[in-house]
């Protein structure tokens, strides 16, 4: 390092990090309410949820589609509207829904506070988890997820790869027991069930996570699953987990790649994940009938184009950290599927 580097390494560690003041607290806590809920009446909407949304005869002639199309926000406003009146008026509903509100928004809070202390550690001034709320349907779960923003530059390597793992793995730790909650609590169906033939219009496909807790947990994994919002609300956890991990740009897997690996390795893995995932969505959306990949091909569309910033200390990590990696490697790995939604 020069000289000039050490006195602003020194610089920086020798502050304090920012303190949130109560005007920034409050900003936070209301985009959280507000996400609280949004994601509550979510997750008694389909996919998630037993409330329908989808029209009870699908439009046959043109004059019938643009009358549909026409009418929709109407229609749209009305089913909100009723799922709100039946969260307020069902006690079994509004459990349902705060099952799931609150268990991934426990997932995400962590996720974040991971991210977040570890920058206080090496006293990077970061915000506070900006949660972002999302009309019920247009986002799913009600949310798109929730980030924190670094505002000081990054001291070192070590620092990139501690503040870049640190939110997926305490993200997978919390979403952990709510996983193993929705299985504990999950009925199933019967081989009468199976012979019958009935399927939903939308299936989630399992990561292997999900494959290894049925093996040890579930009696009869042959048999169909009636998935119920704790399940729900990990599915999110882990597809969430799954795409910040991948090597690319400034997601978390980019920050751990580019700290272990150096920045010409991180400038390759962020264009060979996109091709990649450009050609499995492709390959998914054919076979599989599931549009999910393209979403996330577009994803990493975007972040190969950021670039990722040089911190001012590139020593190298040392063991720990590199088991580390392997190990969030890992939790890569378990969370991962190239189409999360398949349209039967």
């Amino acid at each position: 390092m020069t000289e000039r580097e050490l006195i602003e390494n020194q610089f920086i560690y020798g502050r304090p990090a920012m303190r949130p003041t109560l005007r920034t607290w409050i900003k936070h806590i209301l985009l959280l309410a507000v996400t609280f809920c949004t994601a509550t009446v979510a997750g008694t909407l389909f996919p998630f949820g037993r409330l329908p949304i989808f029209p009870e005869s699908d439009p046959q002639t043109a004059a019938e589609l643009i009358r549909f199309l026409v009418m929709l926000p109407v229609a749209y406003a009305g089913l909100v509207v009723s799922a709100v009146e039946n969260i307020i008026n069902n006690p079994a509903e509004l459990a349902y829904g705060l099952s799931f509100s609150i268990s991934l928004l426990f997932i995400l809070l962590c996720h974040e506070m991971g991210h977040y202390i570890a920058c206080r550690i090496y006293r990077v001034d970061a915000t506070l988890p900006f949660f972002l709320p999302t009309p019920p349907m247009i986002g799913p779960a009600g949310t798109f997820g929730a980030f924190i923003k670094i505002l000081s530059p990054l001291p070192s390597r070590k620092a990139v790869f501690d503040i870049g793992v640190a939110g997926p793995i305490a993200g997978f730790i919390a979403l952990m027991p709510v996983a193993l909650i929705g299985y504990m609590t999950m009925t199933f169906g019967t081989m009468e069930d199976v012979r019958s033939g009935n399927v939903d219009p939308i299936s989630f496909s399992n990561p292997l996570f999900f494959e290894l807790l049925e093996w040890f947990v579930v009696a009869d994994p042959s048999l169909p699953r009636d998935p119920n919002a704790f399940y729900f609300a990990a599915w999110v956890g882990l597809l969430i987990t799954a795409l910040n991990l991948i090597p690319s740009g400034q997601l978390d897997g980019g920050h751990a790649v580019y700290a272990v690996l150096g920045e010409k390795v991180h400038y390759w893995c962020g264009r060979i994940a996109f091709i990649i995932m450009a050609v499995l969505s492709v390959a998914g959306m054919y076979f599989y009938n599931s549009p999910s990949g393209f979403l996330i091909a577009i994803l990493l569309g975007v972040m190969m184009r950021v670039r990722h910033p040089n911190p001012m200390d590139q020593s190298p990590l040392g063991t720990k950290r590199i088991v580390i990696a392997l190990l969030t490697l890992l939790i890569f790995v378990s969370c991962f599927v190239p189409f999360p939604i398949q349209i039967n």
